[in-house]
C-alpha cells in the first residue's frame, strides 16, 4: 500500500490528463484567492502603512548584516518551526501539518504528472502517505484538542466558524484520499468512485475557498513575522514589551 501510486486506480475513471488539469487549476485557485484575499480585505494597503509608520518611527536602522540575521532568524524560527506559538502542542501540531501537507502536496504533483502511466519509484508514494498521515495527526491533534474556540471560548469541539473552513476542509480533504487508496486497493470500483468523489470534491473546496480561509495565512504570514522582527530591532515597534521568559509576546489563544 505505501510503496504503490495512489492515483493509478483513477486511471480507470479519469484520464491522467484530467488530473494533471485539476492540479494547474487547484494551484491557480490558491494563487488568486490568495492575492483577492490580501487586496479585497486591503491586507496590502495595511501592511504598506504600517511600514511607512514604522519607517517615521525607526531610531536606529539595522545595518545589512543585521537585516541578514533578522531574515535568517524569521525563517528558522517563526517560518520553519511556527515559533510565534507559546504553547508547544500547538507549535508541534502546526509543525506536524504543514510539513505532512508540503510532503503530500509535492508528491502528489510528483506522482500525477511524472508517473501517470509509468510505474513510481517507491519513494514517491511513500512519500505521499507519510505527508497524509503526518498532515492528519497534526491536525486532529489540532482540530480537536487545540483551537481557541475550544481551548479559551470553552465552546464544543463540534461547533463550527468560519475560523474553522480551512482545517476542516483540509482534514475531509486528506482523510478521503487515504480512504479512496484503502478501497482502490480492495479493488471495489463502486466504493474507489464514490470515495475518489468525495476525495475530489473537498479537495476542490479546500483550494476555491483560500479567499475566506485561513489557507493564505501561510503566505503573508512570514511577511508580518518579518516586519515584526525589524521593527524590534530599528526601535519603531509599537507592541508591547515581552513579558513571558524568553522574551516571547503570548496573547491568550497561544498559550
Amino acid at each position: 500500500m505505501f510503496t504503490a501510486n495512489p492515483f493509478t486506480a483513477l486511471n480507470t475513471l479519469l484520464t491522467p490528463g484530467f488530473m494533471q488539469g485539476y492540479i494547474v487549476l487547484m494551484l491557480l485557485a490558491v494563487v488568486f484567492g490568495t492575492l483577492y484575499d490580501v487586496l479585497h480585505d486591503k491586507k496590502l494597503t495595511f501592511f504598506r502603512q504600517d511600514r511607512r509608520h514604522a519607517r517615521a518611527a525607526t531610531r536606529h536602522p539595522p545595518d545589512f548584516a543585521a537585516l541578514i540575521a533578522i531574515v535568517a532568524k524569521t525563517i528558522s524560527h517563526d517560518i520553519a518551526t511556527f515559533g510565534e506559538f507559546c504553547n508547544w502542542q500547538r507549535r508541534v501540531s502546526h509543525v506536524l501539518m504543514f510539513y505532512g501537507f508540503v510532503l503530500y502536496v509535492v508528491s502528489t504533483v510528483m506522482l500525477v504528472f511524472g508517473y501517470a502511466s509509468v510505474p513510481a519509484p517507491p519513494l514517491w508514494p511513500l512519500l505521499w502517505h507519510l505527508g497524509a498521515l503526518l498532515t492528519l495527526l497534526g491536525g486532529y491533534w489540532f482540530f480537536l484538542f487545540l483551537r481557541v474556540n475550544v481551548t479559551h471560548d470553552g465552546h464544543s469541539r463540534w461547533r463550527l466558524v468560519r475560523a474553522d473552513l480551512f482545517i476542516v476542509l483540509l482534514l475531509a480533504s486528506v482523510t478521503f484520499a487515504l480512504l479512496f487508496d484503502i478501497v482502490a486497493l480492495a479493488g471495489n470500483l463502486i466504493a474507489t468512485g464514490l470515495f475518489a468523489a468525495l476525495y475530489l470534491l473537498f479537495t476542490t473546496l479546500l483550494f476555491v475557498t483560500v479567499p475566506w480561509s485561513k489557507f493564505a495565512h501561510m503566505f503573508y504570514k512570514p511577511v508580518v513575522a518579518l516586519q515584526r522582527r525589524v521593527e524590534d530591532a530599528d526601535g519603531s515597534s509599537s507592541l508591547p514589551e515581552p513579558t513571558s521568559p524568553g522574551g516571547k509576546r503570548c496573547p491568550p489563544s497561544h498559550t
